[in-house]
């Protein structure tokens, strides 16, 4: 009979060997250079534990995922009563139980041009519905977006992705597709006067290095759209429900996207699940007749399991004030971290809304500390934040991650349910790990020096054959 509990028991240990011989190599590898092969056995709320129920404050909550933190209780009751329903799940060419229920609150909180659902599996899976919805609505091909965003790695998204490290070696992408500088309204304003594009699609907040507009740029960006017939696609799957401190982060700047874009968080780290919202012609210029009912589908999409978790999370995001924890945490956590830059040399900026922040890293300016940064950043551009990540998990027990590849930025992205306690003690690791980053040589660089390496290996085994740097010159 089959038993999950005692199957973890029997082979728990074994969970990086796991991933190491069946999944991805290279993956476990790093964990175990970097030393974060650490076996999490439970998660609660804002905190992961170890097996020897070590608490560790964990400021990457699943990408933004755990919004409401790990195991909520209210969701997870929600999917086990829907489970004891015997609901008729996915029944395919019948209503759905859930699906019409989750679409009309979701409705009921976005801006009134909004008024038609589509759910499907994750971001990723909603940028490539946003990319159809544009293209059969305005009759148009080109997606213009910007550089350094990310919108996920299946194809149509990949196409959108302003980082070449995702899309090197998967061959040719989209081809109708034009990236253009984040927060520059002159260049967008260049390519939709040529009046051929169908979306411009961009998120209020770039998730890979945490870039904030400015405050005239998107009102300013969905005016053009209008004015010269593009949609304007507002990618809210990291900064929707709440993480910025407002349900959705056009909130902010008072804007009404043609398309919204919902993911991670709705799910409440359950079940897997994403929402694209538009209006009603946009919808209909896909679902056009009665033989196109089905043109775009997921098999997996509106099932009962994740529509009552996205039906949970909304509540609990309302009923315990999540959103309004998740304001006043990032004002005092943004207000803290700002002190250190003029505290310490190393830190150049602190940038961010609510609970999605981060801390940008710049050459020092003393002689011995900029010529450790210097030869550091010969072996790696992006080696530096390791200096902080690594300490912080191991003295400090907090997670957090790197904000994108080949930048000095840590990136912050906690559960909106932290507390205070969780801020004060967040900024005072921090602030202890730093300050150690200004002492060279120091034993925080000598981290560093211990995984430079790992790394001059991993590029060495990169380096083409002399036949192929002849093929490729070619």
């Amino acid at each position: 009979m089959f038993d999950l509990k005692t199957l973890i028991a029997e082979k728990d240990h074994l969970r990086l060997d796991l991933i190491d011989q069946h999944i991805n190599p290279t993956f476990a590898k790093v964990l175990r250079i970097l030393g974060y092969d650490i076996n999490f056995t439970k998660g609660i709320a804002q905190y992961l534990y170890d097996q020897n129920d070590n608490r560790y404050l964990d400021c990457i909550a699943g990408f933004g995922t755990f919004a409401c933190g790990r195991n909520h209780p209210v969701i997870r009751q929600a999917i086990t009563d829907a489970m004891n329903l015997d609901l008729p799940n996915l029944p395919k060419f019948a209503p759905p139980a859930l699906s019409g229920l989750l679409a009309e609150k979701l409705i009921s909180l976005t801006p009134p041009n909004l008024d038609t659902a589509y759910f499907c599996n994750s971001g990723a899976e909603a940028l490539e519905t946003a990319i159809k919805y544009a293209r059969a609505a305005t009759g148009r091909n080109r997606i213009i977006y910007c550089k350094k965003a990310y919108h996920g790695l299946t194809l149509g998204a990949l196409s959108i992705n302003g980082g070449e490290e995702f899309s090197s070696g998967f061959g040719h992408l989209l081809t109708d597709t034009t990236p253009i500088p984040f927060n520059d309204l002159s260049a967008l304003q260049h390519e939709l006067q040529k009046d051929d594009a169908a979306a411009f699609i961009v998120e209020p907040i770039q998730g890979k290095g945490v870039f904030v507009p400015d405050d005239d740029y998107l009102p300013t960006a969905a005016e053009l759209c209008k004015k010269h017939g593009t949609l304007f696609v507002a990618d809210e799957v990291q900064t929707g429900l709440g993480r910025t401190g407002k349900l959705f982060a056009c909130q902010h700047y008072n804007i009404e996207p043609d398309i919204l874009c919902l993911s991670k968080a709705l799910s409440g780290g359950y079940v897997p699940v994403a929402a694209v919202l538009s209006n009603r012609s946009t919808h209909n210029a896909v679902f056009s007749s009665l033989d196109r009912v089905v043109v775009h589908s997921t098999t997996f999409g509106q099932n009962d399991l994740a529509m009552a978790a996205g039906l949970a999370t909304l509540a609990v995001l309302h009923d315990e004030n999540i959103i309004d924890n998740a304001a006043r945490m990032g004002q005092s956590l943004h207000e803290q971290l700002a002190e250190f830059v003029d505290e310490f040399d190393l830190v150049k900026e602190v940038r961010g809304k609510g609970l999605m922040l981060a801390i940008e890293f710049g050459a020092p300016t003393k002689f011995k500390l900029k010529l450790g940064w210097q030869m550091l950043h010969k072996v790696d551009a992006g080696l530096f934040p390791q200096a902080i990540l690594v300490p912080l998990l191991k003295e400090h027990h907090i997670l957090a991650l790197v904000a994108g590849h080949h930048m000095d930025v840590v990136k912050l992205l906690p559960s909106l349910v932290i507390n205070q306690s969780d801020v004060d003690h967040l900024v005072a690791s921090l602030r202890k790990t730093i300050a150690a980053c200004h002492k060279f040589p120091g034993p925080t660089w000598q981290i560093l020096k211990g995984l430079t390496p790992h790394l001059l290996k991993s590029k060495k085994s990169k380096k083409p054959s002399p036949k192929k740097l002849t093929t490729q010159t070619q």
